[in-house]
């Protein structure tokens, strides 16, 4: 037997009708969420966490310096042939290690964030 193509476009109107019911009805006492209370005092600023860049030319290298509290962490030297490279320091006491992202497999990079420095 032939399946009645009048028959499967009823029954699909009609589900599609009832989703739209559906999505259109509210459920009752619905009200506005309170806003959020403001930070406690002496909260670190989000202006403080963002890193400091300073842009320098060397030779013919375009070298970008990372500050964090006037700490440099990061360097980034981009050569004339622009593939860049990375001069980190891990431990934060000046000894930098040349990481070059994306090239190769490293492994799994830990991501290394102070916390809190005393």
């Amino acid at each position: 037997m032939r399946p009645n193509p009048f028959r499967s476009l009823l029954a699909l109107l009609a589900a599609a009708f009832s989703l739209a019911a559906a999505a259109q009805t509210r459920p009752p006492d619905l009200q506005p969420l309170p806003e959020p209370p403001p930070p406690p005092p002496g909260m670190i600023d989000d202006a403080s966490l963002q890193p400091q860049i300073t842009i320098k030319k060397r030779g013919e290298d375009k070298v970008e310096e990372y500050r964090l509290n006037n700490r440099l962490y990061m360097i980034k030297v981009t050569p004339p042939h622009g593939v860049p490279y990375y001069l980190v320091d891990p431990k934060g006491d000046g000894g930098f290690v040349r990481e070059d992202l994306g090239v190769g497999d490293k492994g799994i990079s830990v991501p290394l964030w102070v916390i809190h420095s005393f």
